[in-house]
């Protein structure tokens, strides 16, 4: 996988280059809009794109709104700023994350392999192990065999493996899976991973509590 990261800042390249490293991404660097936009045009294959807002030159909304006339790279918008307006005027134009300064490099790497896991989920199936989703037969299987699972249950586990790595609290989970106007509360996410769970057999671990927050997914 091959990770660009543009930030006018060399210590905040550096961190996020280390770690990318780390994951064995290959990095290319730009300090400015300008130069990132030089590097797509010599560089078709950029998976995805760790874009700072505040930038000389160009800034991040003008590069972001440049890529997107070009391609449909995945981009995580790096800024300082917290506003609500700079949040959803960077989803309106097309980012796939938001994460604001400072930041954590494990978490920034983790929104990254999420955001990686999916597009590839764009395939027909999630393997790992003798685990297997089915997406095309809203099925899961484990060594062949097909788990009986609630429609919910399928949705939760989808939402794990695609956001793997990435802690989420209860909150977040009842509003992507039952959706904003559900007037459930914590109890309904535990029944339902304690059932998931118990469904899931030897693999029931891949599914984190994450004290005082939530759960997530994580491959071991």
């Amino acid at each position: 996988m091959k990770i660009l990261i543009v930030d006018d800042e060399q210590g905040i390249r550096e961190v996020i280059k280390e770690y990318a490293l780390n994951e064995k991404y290959e990095v290319k660097e730009a300090k400015n809009g300008l130069e990132a936009l030089s590097i797509l045009e010599e560089n078709s294959d950029i998976d995805i794109i760790i874009l700072d807002i505040m930038m000389p030159n160009m800034d991040g909304y003008t590069t972001l709104s440049k890529i997107r006339e070009k391609a449909n790279i995945p981009v995580i918008m790096l800024s300082a700023r917290v506003d609500e307006y700079d949040k959803l005027q960077s989803f309106n134009m097309g980012v796939d994350d938001y994460v604001t300064k400072p930041f954590s490099p494990r978490e920034l790497m983790a929104r990254v392999k999420a955001i990686i896991n999916r597009k590839k989920s764009d395939k027909d199936e999630y393997i790992y192990k003798n685990l297997r989703i089915d997406y095309l037969g809203h099925s899961i299987y484990i060594n062949d065999k097909e788990i009986k699972v609630t429609p919910k249950e399928y949705e939760l586990m989808c939402y794990f493996v695609k956001n793997k790595g990435i802690a989420m609290s209860r909150e977040t989970l009842l509003s992507k899976i039952w959706g904003y106007d559900f007037y459930g509360d914590d109890r309904t996410i535990d029944t339902h991973i304690k059932m998931l769970r118990n469904s899931l057999g030897e693999y029931r671990n891949l599914i984190v509590t994450v004290r005082s927050m939530g759960y997530k997914y994580e491959e071991k």
